[in-house]
């Protein structure tokens, strides 16, 4: 052949190159029989030591709205500086020989130790360095934490400083520290604009990252997450807390991040626009708070709109700031909220059962009026007490002395009113309307946050009940228990010519995204729970003795006049009793306005008040002037939010 006749030629540079070929071609043969057949199973372990793990992504959660729109509860990015320990993995073995000591044999617990101590060491230096560096100089002090993101998530980056500033965002953009494996990322973090208002209309929402209903529920890793557990947040959940996403993670042997895929992209969740007016929320917070307790205060305020239910504001304190608990809570907020007496975390509008006391005397009016035994223009001669057969004696706040249906009312008159209870078919009737205002039954208005109260039922009328029993009840004494919402609504059916509605906290929820075509969910508005059936002359009756109590200077409701508004109310101070002692009493005012047109019902109840008259009333008027100044000014803008 050609080639091997050039050969025999003797022509030396051919027969150096043809040499040169076939070293070659023996070179390239070994080559493929050592990673082939020779070092097979080593690149067959390190594939299979590839796995590809799933990450759950949260998605961002939905806004809680106010009635105009506002945002009370929201997202704000987070910036964080995040480490990834793949990019330390020399630094680490480089430190770990540092500190191993020479010539002596460790056992497998000593060589973790060491190595434990060696990226603490590593990434301790860096955490001085990067904070160092952004004007915030911290250490790195919780080693557990570190060891178990090491243990357990190696492939997700390790927070190492959180909550960044804006201006130390900045000086990370411009200077980026020169650190291998720290990145700045961002992560959305709940927010609430309004810090305390509404706290207990929110709700806790606490850490939790686990799967919601038609989730998947297996993730190798999942990225911090919120759940709601009361208030809005914890009611309507599922709704804000929208679907989460997926992506793929491959990692190597180590456990350390190779490469990313998205697979799902996370779903925002919903926002709920409730019927609360920030304003007049923020109006009634500060309110409550100018008690003579200041920050001590514990009480509750409650301002319905009387023709449809909807709740205005609805506020407790003493309060806390909602933003504590997806962020962490420090002893002494621990030690704040744990208080046995303050006990902020209460919801006291729904959440506490309170005697009414003398502000219950609007329905007795009411039912001895209907029954035809109370003629308000009667006089009534008191002595000051009431006496029962075989007992000491009721004494009366109000003085001995000559009273009709309106004098007993505004002087908050006892003895009258437990002489109308006792006339025949009073209890009864009393009996019936509680039942018609449901009250000793939820509202459903916030779930896990209310109480249903207490209220005789004609079993107990028949089950050793006694005219004491009966006597008690007529001044809001005894056997009842109502929560402010419960008598809002009270008051509302009263200055509304007798329809009880369905209190309305949420009006709406809508899509994260505007332009959305997914239909808003609407909650009806003005649901009708029951009607009082009483004549309009008897509703009128109680009416003119309720504006009465504010008007005139006898009134024991006086100091809530409003110049400009027609307030209608009635105090009431009830009696705390413990093992048939009494330890406490609660002051009250409920009321409405204006007398001619209603629209507003405010309920103030202030825990340990000295009275009614002048603990609870003084609140309710400043209430009353948030709300004048809001929607009685003759903008119509603002007289569209309420009926």
């Amino acid at each position: 052949m050609l080639i091997f006749d050039q050969l025999n030629k003797e022509d030396r540079p051919l027969r150096l190159f043809a040499v040169a070929l076939f070293g070659g071609l023996l070179l390239l043969v070994g080559g493929l029989w050592y990673v082939q057949i020779a070092n097979s199973k080593r690149f067959q372990d390190e594939l299979q030591d590839q796995a590809l793990r799933t990450v759950r992504l949260p998605a961002v959660r939905g806004k809680i709205l106010d009635a105009s729109g506002r945002a009370i509860a929201e997202n704000r990015p987070s910036y964080a500086a995040d480490l990834y320990l793949a990019d330390l993995s020399k630094s680490f073995e480089a430190q770990y020989k540092k500190i191993r000591p020479p010539k002596i044999r460790l056992d497998r617990a000593q060589i973790d130790e060491l190595a434990d101590a060696a990226r603490f060491h590593v990434v301790s230096n860096i955490v001085l360095q990067v904070s160092s560096s952004l004007g915030d100089p911290r250490f790195l002090t919780n080693a557990a934490a570190l060891r178990r993101h090491y243990l357990a998530q190696r492939a997700l980056p390790f927070p190492i400083l959180e909550n960044l500033q804006p201006q130390q965002v900045a000086i990370f953009a411009e200077r980026p520290p020169r650190v291998p494996g720290v990145e700045l990322e961002i992560q959305p973090t709940r927010s609430y604009p309004g810090g305390s208002a509404c706290a207990h209309i929110l709700g806790i929402l606490r850490r939790d990252d686990s799967s919601v209903e038609d989730e998947d529920a297996f993730f190798h890793y999942r990225l911090p997450d919120y759940k709601g557990h009361t208030g809005i947040e914890g009611m309507f959940d599922s709704e804000l807390r929208g679907v989460a996403g997926v992506k793929s993670m491959m990692v190597n042997r180590l456990g350390y991040r190779q490469s990313e895929t998205l697979q799902k992209a996370p779903e925002p969740g919903e926002n709920v626009a409730l019927t609360i007016d920030l304003d007049i929320q923020r109006a009634a917070e500060r309110a409550l708070y100018s008690s003579p307790y200041g920050t001590n205060t514990r009480g509750a305020a409650v301002v319905m709109n009387v023709n449809n239910g909807d709740i205005i504001a609805m506020a407790s304190v003493p309060g806390y700031n909602p933003e504590i608990w997806p962020h962490g809570i420090s002893h002494q907020e621990s030690s704040y909220l744990n208080d046995p007496k303050l006990r902020p975390e209460i919801n006291r509008s729904t959440q506490e059962n309170y005697q009414p006391g003398s502000i219950f005397k609007i329905v007795v009016g009411l039912a001895a009026l209907e029954q035809g035994v109370l003629d308000p223009a009667e006089f009534f001669d008191s002595p000051g007490f009431y006496k029962f057969p075989n007992r000491k004696p009721v004494h009366d706040t109000a003085p001995a002395g000559m009273y009709d249906f309106r004098l007993a009312f505004i002087h908050s008159s006892n003895t009258y009113f437990i002489k109308q209870g006792l006339k025949p078919g009073v209890l009864q009737r009393i009996i019936e309307l509680g039942s018609r205002l449901h009250l000793g039954e939820k509202t459903g208005i916030l779930p896990v946050q209310e109480t249903k109260g207490n209220f005789p039922g004609p079993r107990e009328l028949v089950n050793g009940w006694s005219d004491v029993d009966t006597g008690n009840l007529s001044i809001g004494q005894g056997p009842v228990d109502v929560t402010p919402l419960q008598y809002a609504v009270v008051v509302s059916a009263v200055a509304n010519g007798g329809t009880v509605y369905w209190p309305r906290l949420v009006q709406r929820i809508e899509p994260a995204v505007p332009t959305s075509e997914e239909a808003p969910t609407v909650f009806r508005e003005a649901r009708v729970r029951d009607h009082l059936n009483v004549s309009e002359k008897s509703l009128r009756i109680v009416r003119e003795a309720m504006r009465a109590d504010v008007s005139s200077r006898e009134g024991t409701g006086h100091d809530a006049e409003v110049p400009g508004l027609t307030v209608c109310g009635k105090t009431g101070t009830a009696e705390v009793e413990q093992n048939g002692r009494k330890v406490d009493k609660n002051a009250w005012f409920a009321s409405y306005a204006p007398a001619d047109r209603p629209r507003f019902a405010v309920v103030v109840v202030i825990e340990s008040g000295a009275s009614g008259g002048h603990t609870c009333a003084p609140i309710a008027g400043q209430i009353y002037k948030a709300l004048k100044a809001r929607y009685l000014s003759g903008d119509p803008k603002s007289l569209a939010q309420v009926k």
